[in-house]
């Protein structure tokens, strides 16, 4: 239904249209009773006459006007008049960040801010379940003192229904319904590999979309393009972004995050979008540019070797003085204390995460770099030797996830690519311990010889050190809306632990205990601190003194614990601030 100047609409009176897409048409009108000056979208009129649609659009349509955010643009309500349905929105005036961008690449500055914005959006979105499915730079308005609202939050499910349907036909960035000019393309553009392939869709496609608009604000032009929108899709799945389109200035911390975001396997993509804002927040800020004064070699891009390993080095000296004591059968003298550098090797470029993992004696150095060959492997540097040295047998996945060691600084145990291994750092082929579903995300291995390590898709899991099968040791609650358990750090009774608990629900994400004498139903839920990463236990020879180290809000934070009584103590104190981690 096709509406007019002065036509009305219930209480509404149109004052004229705003625009149209494949969701609907949009028009300014005039609330009568409130005096104010909303966006009506009306629906189509083939959705308005299927009644199971409208009614599971109502329920959806609750839900989304519950978000209550100062980027979101709001839903105040439904309104029916005769066969047309419209949803009464919040009006924003101002520039779609798509007609900004008709322009040209936004300043460096510019786009970093309308980008941290857009984050706070989905991050509270996403912590209640929300995903977008919809994300691009027509559905981001900029307001004349630039703050972002994000349209059509959720609508597109809202309006096809089930999110797991795998006819991409029926996708609200590709349905009947979009059939404008450009529409098909410009909405393509920003599905992610699993959409475009029809497959289910959760978070990580708004954080690929966020990706792509982030790249299209920095260079002014779309990460991936066709001719047709069948082409695009093809793009999307096989053809990595332009990346030397974004500008020379690009902070690292944007550059890497950008990267991040736009992997094609969903399993090695940002896992949450908050993580994405911390870095951008820390650009605005004015946080130092994290650098090194090793030089690289001309055919890698410095900011590619350059951060990670800055950001190695940044928290080696943090955690170095404690990491020498950690699982040490004796205390070291008091006040040892060993530094030393070690230098990237020559024609090899450290991976985009800066992985790395200090041996428990604080005697060598793990860290995970591509070599001349081209592979992605571990290397090994001692505290006595100038040379870093590969091991062979320890290659690695794209993104690397943390590598752990064993407690007599022996062996490395890390993910292969759906297989947890271990590897004597001394030489000698890789062992495959166990099968793993999803990612390995962090472990630990106590003196009895278990290992214990996250799963990016669950709880923690355990398995021998020896092989054999993994057997759950936590599970997800999922009245708490948890989406997986990592990095799990052993206590010194080596029977207890402390590991990540990461939930959809504000607050619920922390550091907890648990125990291996525990069934995975009976863990402790018990919250030790509020973080979205870490923690780690820091065991010291002062007595009382054990610490536990977390991250949060991008500052390395240090909070007495007792290992015994399994309880913090005092008030956390900042180690560092300006830690940068993806």
């Amino acid at each position: 239904m096709v509406l007019i100047s002065g036509d009305r609409l219930g209480p509404y009176e149109i004052l004229g249209p705003l625009g149209a897409g494949g969701m609907g048409e949009v028009y300014r009108a005039q609330d009568s009773r409130l005096g104010r000056d909303v966006a009506l979208k009306v629906l189509p009129e083939a959705f308005s006459r299927d009644a199971e649609r409208m009614a599971r659009f109502g329920r959806e349509a609750k839900i989304l006007a519950s978000l209550n955010h100062p980027n979101i643009a709001s839903i105040y309500g439904l309104e029916d008049s005769g066969s047309t349905h419209a949803l009464v929105m919040e009006l924003v005036e101002g520039s779609t960040l798509a007609e900004r961008i008709r322009s040209g690449a936004l300043p460096i500055d510019e786009a970093v801010g309308i980008a941290s914005q857009i984050a706070e959006a989905l991050e509270y979105a996403h912590e209640r379940g929300i995903v977008h499915r919809d994300l691009k730079p027509a559905n981001v308005k900029v307001t004349d003192d630039d703050a972002v609202k994000v349209l059509d939050f959720g609508l597109a499910k809202a309006i096809e229904g089930d999110p797991r349907s795998a006819d991409t036909a029926d996708s609200p960035t590709l349905s009947r319904m979009a059939t404008q000019a450009g529409v098909l393309l410009g909405t393509a553009a920003y599905m992610s590999p699993e959409q475009a392939k029809g497959k289910s869709v959760d978070r990580r496609a708004d954080i690929w979309a966020f990706g792509c608009v982030l790249f299209e604000m920095l260079t002014g032009r779309m990460a991936f393009r066709g001719e047709t929108a069948t082409d695009t899709l093809a793009s999307v799945i096989k053809d990595e972004p332009d990346w030397s389109q974004l500008p020379e200035a690009t902070p690292g911390r944007v550059r890497v995050l950008v990267e991040r975001c736009l992997q094609k396997d969903p399993r090695q993509r940002l896992r949450d979008i908050g993580d994405a804002r911390i870095p951008l927040d820390e650009v605005l800020s004015g946080a130092p540019e994290l650098t090194s004064v090793v030089a690289a070699p001309v055919d890698q891009p410095l900011w590619r070797r350059a951060l990670p390993w800055a950001v190695a080095a940044l928290l080696l000296v943090a955690l170095g003085p404690i990491a020498f004591i950690h699982f040490r059968e004796q205390p070291p003298a008091p006040g040892e204390l060993s530094r030393f550098q070690i230098p990237v090797p020559d024609k090899a470029a450290l991976a985009i995460d800066g992985a790395f993992a200090l041996s428990p004696d604080g005697r060598q150095l793990a860290f995970a770099a591509t070599g001349s060959d081209g592979v992605l492997r571990l290397w090994i540097r001692s505290r006595d030797s100038l040379e870093a040295r590969p091991l062979t047998g320890s290659e690695l996945p794209p993104t690397p996830l943390p590598f752990f060691w064993s407690p007599d600084s022996r062996y490395i145990a890390f993910d292969a690519g759906g297989k947890l291994k271990k590897i004597d750092v001394s030489g000698g082929p890789a062992r495959t311990l166990c099968d793993v579903t999803g990612l390995a995300v962090g472990g630990s291995w106590n003196r009895d010889g278990v290992i214990i390590f996250g799963n990016d898709t669950g709880g923690l899991m355990r398995v021998s050190a020896d092989s054999g099968p993994a057997v759950p040791l936590t599970i997800l609650d999922a009245s708490r809306k948890e989406s997986y358990h990592a990095l799990p750090s052993f206590l010194p009774d080596g029977r207890h632990f402390i590991y990540l608990r990461r939930s959809e629900t504000p607050g619920n994400s922390g550091a907890y205990v648990g125990s291996l004498d525990a069934k995975p139903e009976e863990q402790s839920v018990k919250l030790l601190v509020s973080t979205g990463y870490g923690p780690v236990f820091a065991p010291s020879t002062a007595t009382g003194s054990d610490r536990l180290l977390f991250l949060r809000d991008g500052a390395l934070m240090t909070q007495l614990f007792d290992p015994r009584r399994l309880e913090l103590r005092g008030e956390p104190d900042t180690v560092t601030d300006h830690i940068g981690f993806f």
